[in-house]
């Protein structure tokens, strides 16, 4: 029941895992409001959703731009008179050549989408959850957060902002009935991954995945982190010495 009526405010919901949260949620009973830049997409998700008996409105706009997501957490809440649920999902990888060989413009778009886009959305609903008394802010982060990778430092950069960004929140609305959850999926199989040709350690499916990111904000955890045997290597590599992490992480290929 924990799903049943809840306002959704969900970004980068056109795709992937946004799309499948999407689908999933509204089989559960919520209300879907999905942000993306793709409006066709997202009308065939609407569509999906409401063929189904659920409900759904969709606003095509970029996550980078606060006054569009501000007016359009404003238009949902006004049709359903609340927003239960923020779930910052929208993200680009920075795996474009430009993104990893750190041209400025390049570099700013991955953190304008990753960060600052998660920024917007907060703001965009965090102050009326504020005046409710009640809310949850989901952040849909990565375990790159933890340390830098080869090939990745934009998008590393802007997941362990994005880590560090929710955490500060949590402590600031820990008192104010607002629930933060940050979850750090490792590679789960979706458009953002398909186009690499190297192998991806303890890759998901997708429809494996799901469940794990609906689990963690059923209850309303602080962190989540998956799947279990990435995320322990990951975890214990926070405390290698500069020396040894640069030795074994310097070997990944998995941006290639």
């Amino acid at each position: 029941m924990f799903w049943k009526g809840k306002v959704i405010f969900l970004t980068g919901a056109s795709s992937g895992i946004g799309e499948a949260l999407a689908l999933e949620a509204a089989k559960r009973g919520a209300i879907l409001g999905l942000l993306a830049r793709r409006e066709q997409l997202l009308q065939n998700i609407a569509q999906k959703i409401e063929n189904k008996g659920g409900i759904a409105r969709h606003f095509a706009c970029d996550i980078s731009d606060e006054i569009s997501v501000a007016d359009a957490a404003h238009a949902l809440r006004n049709e359903f008179g609340k927003i239960d649920i923020l779930i910052a999902n929208a993200g680009i990888g920075g795996n474009a050549k430009n993104a990893r060989e750190l041209r400025p413009g390049d570099f700013r778009r991955v953190i304008d989408t990753n960060l600052v886009g998660a920024s917007n959305a907060v703001s965009a609903v965090l102050p009326q959850m504020i005046e409710r008394g009640s809310g949850q802010l989901v952040a849909i982060s990565s375990l790159a957060g933890f340390r830098g990778l080869p090939k990745s430092a934009a998008y590393c950069a802007s997941k362990a902002g994005m880590t560090a960004f929710f955490e500060s929140v949590r402590l600031d609305v820990q008192h104010k009935g607002i629930d933060v959850t940050i979850i750090q999926p490792g590679f789960i199989k979706t458009p953002l991954t398909n186009a690499r040709a190297s192998k991806m350690p303890f890759l998901m499916e997708l429809e494996d995945s799901v469940p794990l990111f609906l689990r963690a904000i059923e209850k309303r955890k602080k962190f989540a982190a998956f799947p279990w045997q990435l995320a322990t290597v990951v975890r214990a590599g926070r405390y290698f010495p500069a020396w040894l992490y640069d030795k074994i992480a310097g070997r990944a290929k998995y941006r290639e």
